[in-house]
């Protein structure tokens, strides 16, 4: 095999680290931008939490005095799926070198930097309530109030185990005496006695093999008087499931029940909790933290950065001075380093702002008429459109519109809600799959429930409006949005 030198042409795209920075700030939600801040805050001396900042504007006087030059070098770093080389751009390197000024080129601050509250160093999130109490906690206290012995107690302790969070036994009988020590000599009769004992605990029906059973326990707690109580005890019993497939009319030939008693034993049925241990949630519940806020103001829609959604850092001037002065050349580079670094964190932090509200007010100008009317008039929306307007690539629209949050006076979205495909229309026009949506949810909430509408009556609905979608569109809209079928949403008149 013959070598040779041969000579080639090409471009390649190089990712520095701070360009990988900038790019990795851009994609992190509030809360992960906040952790960020953190550990650079820990990790370099130069930089320090600015809680003392007064605010700045978005024109703020050092952001742009600088702006001319920071310009090509932001744009850059948001667009860097772009085929160019980065080589023939005025680095940010070059913008931020060792032997300019800090003071010069940044007053220290942050864009969007507001006074911190006198209680800022208080964590918002420290007067939630903890996780509250899990159903099998519940049941464990109760179980240790109910005077059973030390071997029954072992028994309910097997059982409340085994219980899912509907409060529905999982396990057989068999597994049961299998799961509690041997020593205790456990049979089927000691399980079935505890576990009628528990299915007695609060709430009422739990440890129940299914919904029929806790039903039938459910009612027998009910006063002897409750009116139609025998009638509901036999639908439980015998047809319960006629009841979950909503074929009335068969429960009404069954139980000889005309349709006005009929719904009044369903009345009562409703009353009870097929369920059990579904009120039990044991999720926390997260709160969102909007990034930024719209606002009409004179008739105009504003965008604003939520200042107080982001740290503010700053550099520590006594260690800035500190690297021009340092004597030991190791000291000096070890300063000058973690200088450059710091000052790179904060134009990142800068250029990720700005991006955002760029991003924020493109969607805000596409949307104004989903501000003013609601759902139905959301307009179709792709990334591309927003980075042709914004002159940025698609991939950096996409990584800042990832858990961003906008908050507005119909609520708070993501900024993702607002990007939606299109459907044509009769007139050659488009329309929104959010628009769509909402009309849909709509004429469901508009409908006859003894006589709901199906997915073709909706298609056929949609088409008389001007807009033309197919029968299994509707179906995933709806599914999408967690409607159930007409046969599912059918209710006795």
């Amino acid at each position: 095999m013959k070598q040779s030198l041969q000579l080639r042409l090409g471009q390649q795209l190089t990712m520095t680290p701070q360009l990988q920075q900038a790019i990795r700030l851009l994609q992190l939600s509030t809360l992960e931008l906040r952790m960020e801040v953190q550990q650079a805050l820990e990790s370099n001396l130069m930089l320090e939490s600015d809680e003392d900042a007064e605010e700045t504007g978005y024109e703020d006087d050092a952001l742009a005095e600088h702006s001319a030059g920071e310009e090509q070098g932001t744009e850059a770093a948001t667009s860097a799926d772009e085929s160019e080389d980065w080589s023939s751009n005025e680095s940010l390197g070059d913008d931020l070198a060792l032997d300019s000024s800090w003071e010069d080129i940044y007053d220290g601050q942050t864009a969007y930097s507001a006074p911190a509250p006198e209680d800022e160093d208080r964590d918002p999130l420290a007067n939630q309530t903890e996780d509250g109490e899990s159903l099998h906690e519940y049941l464990h206290w109760q179980a240790n109030l109910a005077g059973f012995t030390e071997r029954e107690q072992a028994i309910a302790e097997a059982i409340i185990d085994a219980v899912d969070d509907d409060g529905y036994l999982t396990e057989a009988p068999e597994d049961l005496v299998a799961a509690v020590d041997p020593e205790w000599g456990v049979t089927l009769e000691d399980v079935e006695s505890v576990r009628d004992r528990v299915r007695e605990f609060d709430p009422v029906g739990v440890a129940s093999h299914g919904p029929r059973e806790a039903l039938l326990i459910q009612l027998a707690h009910l006063p002897a008087d409750t009116p139609w109580l025998e009638e509901a005890r036999h639908l439980v019993d015998r047809h319960l499931e006629l009841l979950a497939n909503r074929q009335y009319s068969q429960l009404q030939r069954r139980m000889r029940l005309s349709q006005q008693e009929l719904l009044q034993v369903v009345e009562v049925l409703q009353s009870l909790d097929p369920h059990p241990g579904a009120r039990f949630d044991n999720q926390r519940t997260q709160y969102v933290v909007p990034d930024v806020f719209v606002r009409k103001v004179e008739g105009q829609w504003q965008v604003e950065i939520n200042a107080e959604a982001y740290p503010r850092v700053r550099i520590n001037n006594l260690y800035a001075g500190l690297a021009k002065q340092a004597g030991n050349k190791a000291d000096s580079n070890m300063l000058r380093q973690h200088l450059q670094e710091a000052r790179w964190f904060i134009k990142s932090l800068r250029s990720r702002n700005e991006t955002l509200l760029k991003v924020a007010r493109c969607i805000v100008s596409r949307q104004r008429d989903f501000l003013e009317e609601g759902d139905e008039a959301m307009k179709p929306l792709v990334l591309r459109e927003v980075a042709e307007e914004i002159d940025m690539h698609e991939s950096t629209v996409s990584r800042i519109t990832n858990q961003k949050f906008m908050r507005t006076p119909r609520g708070t979205f993501e900024f993702k809600y607002f990007f939606s495909s299109h459907v044509q229309t009769v007139d050659g026009g488009e329309c929104s799959a959010t628009a769509i949506r909402a009309r849909i949810r709509r004429l469901i909430a508009d409908e006859d429930q003894s006589r709901p509408l199906s997915d073709s009556k909706l298609a056929e609905l949609l088409q008389e409006e001007g807009i033309n979608v197919a029968r299994r569109t509707v179906a995933k809209y709806r599914e999408a949005m967690t409607i159930a079928s007409s046969t599912e949403r059918k209710r006795l008149a």
